[in-house]
């Protein structure tokens, strides 16, 4: 593991800047059974020279706040790895704890907010405190080409880190397989986020998930 991204890992860990954040994850009913549950920020993971980053919201209460590492052991990770395995960003379509042998293949993922916050829904002041995780993580995955949003806030949040670097000046409007170009930057995709909300619902279906990663793919 590079030094850098094995530094803010150790940060990110044992951060505790969001008393609320920290209360909730700490505390918040397990239902899978566990017997060492995670209960810590959630960083991100993946291939170190990725070239494209995918940002979701945050971890989820059965998923990372529980096995420690985003998007695992839950409904979204069911079918955001059978895509991403489709595509030829996973070795293999399951992603159920730290040792299942999950191997990224020029992809990285990580969250907006590295704490399950309660109702899915993080306050503007924690989505502040968080961003130096993810603004860092970028700065990192130095090959990055493309960014997938999961969802619209995560597709804000990594907007106002583009205006924080005078990049932009106002936001673009978020859809499902939108793409906004940036010169020098990395290209900015939009997807609905792999929740059973909108999985459950055809709302967000495999098919299109597969093919707006296999055009991402062919941009790298």
């Amino acid at each position: 593991m590079d030094t850098g991204f094995k530094a803010l890992r150790e940060k990110v860990v044992v951060c505790r800047r969001c008393p609320r954040l920290v209360h909730f994850r700490e505390n918040v009913v397990i239902r899978t059974p566990c017997t060492d549950p995670w209960r810590r920020p959630v960083p991100g993971f993946g291939d170190e020279k990725a070239k494209l980053l995918i940002v979701g919201l945050a971890p989820s209460v059965e998923g990372g706040n529980r096995t420690g590492r985003i998007f695992t052991g839950d409904a979204s990770a069911v079918f955001l790895f059978r895509a991403l395995y489709e595509a030829g960003f996973s070795n293999q379509s399951v992603s159920q704890d730290r040792e299942d042998g999950l191997i990224l293949h020029g992809c990285y993922i990580t969250a907006s907010v590295k704490c399950v916050p309660p109702k899915h829904h993080p306050t503007p002041e924690e989505f502040f405190r968080c961003s130096s995780y993810l603004e860092n993580e970028f700065f990192l995955l130095k090959q990055v080409r493309a960014v997938l949003a999961l969802g619209k806030m995560a597709f804000d949040s990594y907007q106002r880190f583009l205006f924080k670097q005078g990049v932009v000046t106002k936001k673009v409007p978020f859809s499902h397989g939108c793409s906004h170009l940036y010169p020098g930057w990395p290209t900015l995709y939009g997807s609905f986020h792999p929740s059973p909300q909108n999985t459950n619902t055809g709302k967000l279906t495999l098919h299109t998930m597969v093919q707006l990663l296999k055009q991402i793919q062919k941009l790298l």
